[in-house]
């Protein structure tokens, strides 16, 4: 530095010593700058003290003398200590070459100036807050500072910084929050813990309300919160469970909406989580439980989102317990949100709910989504509503159902999904046909497919959840369209109308006659019968699922559909079956689930009484159908009691291909005729003179049996048959050999008898087709 220069009113001696190497020397030429600033401010002389300072900055603060800088920032600090209260006038020429000095890249020099800042601050307490935002800038690179001496003297100064902000009403929150805003999403660790000791500091003054803009720091606090210092984690957990007290003591306030995006971001992982991630996960379900219980149906419009970022966690296991706990509550919460009032027309809605205004959606929401965009894509699911600003009216909300509906079919068809996922999904299906069905039945044909592809899931739980849902369309009266199933066949006089003739106080068409339906009856919607259709066509194209899942599903139907409206439709669709094989296999499959099932029990004894037209309707349905495998007509017929077409039946069994598979159905009828279902039956043996074509069909089936283990179990029950002339009473010497149930009023036995030569007919052709193919396949028959 030129010492020569004119430095007025700086004395040569205290120039000499400011530049000295000596920090003794340049302190006593402090005390002398001391002694001059305080008789200009005697004398009133703004002049020469911001003189002063100037020549301290320029000089000395900013030059590049390390020792005149060091000069420098001492003879600031004692200008400030001169000037006293009043040296919040000087302020920014002060503060400012000191924090110049802070980016020095010598540390002893950043230590002096935080030392000279710290004494600058001393001194004008509140009128530094003016200046925060610089001064909040320059701390936070100290805090992160290699040499521990300058982040010892950087930690003095905030806590005086920090003092002075809790004891004033003067602090400027709007101009500080964007600095906040960008520095909170430093990567430093010191620089973090700086941040979030502020954060809690502000958060606990009165005064001031961080809260309302809790919104614009959530984020950065969240990923603050997956720092890997355990220390910075804790004061993080700390602000956030400090937000969330004050957000449940004042919801009204409480911007939900623009905060609720930012969960749902963070409620998502990706597979490479680590315990950090686990705890932001947890932190963010956590909050968005508490939002939903908070903010009610104002989430509604949203629910997609929270869906998109609830629904995996549902199926985590024990190590994440805490996070699927949270999952679930907010799942729950959220299910109950939706009533029938959703199921409103738009139109309507907000007839009702709506506020006059254009309704458009400010350019801070715009903005807000705008940003989650790339996030939304990271976890591919786009197009999904999330959170934006409520209006002015919260009652006027919308229920986002395609969001919701487009977030479940995404789940469905993701083969990763996780089975309590998969179970949740449905739930929500089958809740939204409850409360919305109007709005929902406009995506059952989107739905439909997949929902029958569930058929094929591996639990049980989700194949029950998924039929219920599927019984619930099949239904609801929301999905009656004008559109009937037509059943009508050329080979059948039974016209069954399912579902579109299906309707309770309606009548069903069965032939030339009319039969009201049993009140028991639900009635069934224009997807009843869709549904038959494509179940048996899974079934055929997975004989697996048929063979696994076919009679648990059947049974379950049974209970949700009733069974007479299962078997009715299945037996009329098969009848129109092209794969015989398959219309055979199905044929036995139902009648065995009819023989067996505790769910079918309604369903025996409306068989077993034939004097009602409807209960003859329902046997010539099944009937035609049971054609397609003779021992299940058989066995249908010991079960209705048709005991002479039994006999017939069994007399045409000597034309028809007697196999092995063919031996073994008589088999197992035979053990069925000891099961507890046929009690009856064979009872009915003791009364011989009435019921002598039941005896002729049991010996009928033990002549097609080899000598077999059957063979023997049916020889000895009808070797216990009682000799007639020992059963006979007193009361009826002469009683005429009549069976009862040789015929009945609304069967026309003859005709059935002809329809089971045509279809068996055709059972033989295509056997004799499928043999000529095997023996010539290169041949085109």
């Amino acid at each position: 530095m030129n010492t020569e220069k004119d430095f007025s009113p700086l004395t040569p001696n205290i120039v000499r010593a400011l530049n000295d190497k000596l920090y003794e020397k340049r302190k006593v030429a402090a005390l002398e700058i001391e002694k001059l600033v305080r008789e200009f401010v005697a004398q009133n002389n703004s002049a020469q003290i911001r003189h002063v300072i100037q020549i301290l900055a320029t000089e000395f603060a900013l030059s590049q003398h390390p020792h005149s800088r060091k000069g420098g920032l001492i003879g600031l600090a004692a200008c400030s200590i001169a000037l006293g209260k009043d040296s919040g006038l000087y302020l920014k020429e002060l503060i400012d070459p000191v924090l110049t000095c802070f980016n020095d890249s010598d540390s002893r020099l950043r230590y002096y100036a935080c030392e000279a800042l710290y004494n600058i601050v001393k001194v004008a307490r509140g009128a530094v807050l003016p200046h925060f935002n610089v001064l909040f800038d320059g701390l936070s690179k100290l805090a992160a500072d290699p040499d521990p001496n300058v982040k010892s003297g950087s930690e003095l100064l905030d806590r005086l910084l920090k003092d002075i902000v809790t004891e004033s009403n003067k602090f400027d929150l709007v101009a500080f929050v964007p600095l906040l805003r960008e520095r909170i999403y430093s990567n430093n660790q010191y620089a973090r813990q700086f941040i979030i000791s502020w954060i809690h500091v502000l958060e606990s003054v009165p005064d001031i309300n961080l809260l309302d803009y809790l919104p614009e720091i959530l984020d950065g606090l969240f990923q603050i919160l997956g720092d890997s210092s355990k220390e910075i984690r804790r004061m993080c957990e700390v602000v956030l469970g400090e937000f969330l007290k004050e957000i449940k003591k004042n919801p009204s306030s409480v911007k939900f909406a623009e905060m609720a995006n930012i969960l749902v971001i963070h409620c998502q992982v990706s597979d490479e989580s680590k315990s950090t991630n686990d705890l932001i996960q947890l932190t963010s379900m956590t909050w968005m439980r508490e939002f939903i219980q908070l903010a009610g149906r104002v989430v509604l419009p949203y629910s997609s989102g929270i869906l998109t970022a609830v629904l995996p966690c549902l199926s985590y296991d024990d190590r994440k317990k805490s996070t699927k706990e949270a999952a679930s509550a907010c799942n729950h919460s959220l299910m109950k949100l939706v009533t029938p009032e959703d199921d409103e027309d738009d139109e309507e809605s907000q007839t009702k709910l709506s506020p006059p205004g254009d309704g458009n959606p400010s350019k801070k929401e715009g903005d807000l989504n705008d940003s989650l965009n790339e996030s939304q894509d990271s976890v591919g699911f786009s197009n999904i509503s999330f959170f934006t600003p409520a209006g002015s009216d919260r009652s006027a909300v919308t229920l986002d159902l395609d969001g919701i509906v487009q977030v479940l079919d995404r789940h469905l068809h993701d083969s990763s999904t996780g089975m309590m996922t998969r179970i949740a999904v449905l739930k929500w299906l089958y809740h939204l046909y409850i409360k919305t069905p109007r709005k929902m039945f406009k995506h059952t044909d989107s739905l439909f497919p997949m929902l029958l592809k569930t058929l094929s899931d591996e639990s049980d739980e989700v194949i029950l959840k998924d039929l219920e849902v599927l019984a619930e369309i099949a239904s609801s009266p929301a999905g009656q369209t004008d559109t009937s199933g037509s059943c009508d066949n050329s080979d059948s006089k039974t016209e069954l109308h399912i579902p579109g003739g299906v309707r309770d106080g309606q009548p069903v068409v069965l032939g030339s006659k009319v039969a009201d339906l049993s009140p028991s009856t639900p009635s069934m919607n224009s997807y009843f019968y869709k549904f038959m259709i494509n179940l048996l066509k899974r079934f055929s194209l997975e004989r697996k699922l048929l063979e696994m899942r076919g009679a648990f599903i059947i049974r379950q139907l049974c209970l949700l559909l009733h069974a007479e409206n299962i078997f009715h439709s299945m037996a009329d669709i098969l009848l129109k079956e092209e794969d015989l094989k398959f219309a055979s296999t199905m044929v036995q499959t139902l009648n065995t689930i009819l023989l067996t099932s505790a769910e079918l029990f309604q369903l025996r004894n409306q068989l077993k009484d034939l004097h009602t037209q409807d209960n003859c309707a329902l046997f010539c349905c099944l009937y035609r159908s049971w054609c397609h495998n003779p021992v299940a007509t058989v066995s249908l017929c010991f079960l209705t009691q048709n005991y002479r077409h039994a006999y017939d039946l069994i007399q045409k069994f000597g034309d028809l291909e007697v196999t092995v598979d063919f031996l073994m159905e008589v088999d197992k009828l035979v053990q069925l005729i000891e099961s507890p279902i046929f009690t009856y039956l064979r009872l009915q043996l003791l009364d011989v003179e009435h019921n002598p074509y039941l005896i002729k069909a049991l010996y009928g089936l033990l002549m097609l049996l080899p000598q077999s283990q059957a063979f023997q179990l049916l020889s000895h029950r009808l070797s216990c048959v009682p000799n007639p002339e020992l059963m006979r009473t007193v009361e009826d010497p002469k009683a005429p050999v009549k069976d009862k149930r040789l015929a009945q009023p609304h069967i026309d036995y003859s005709e059935l008898l002809q329809h089971f030569d045509r279809v068996q007919s055709k059972h033989l052709e295509v056997r004799h087709q499928r043999a000529r193919r095997s023996e010539h396949p290169d041949r085109k028959l």
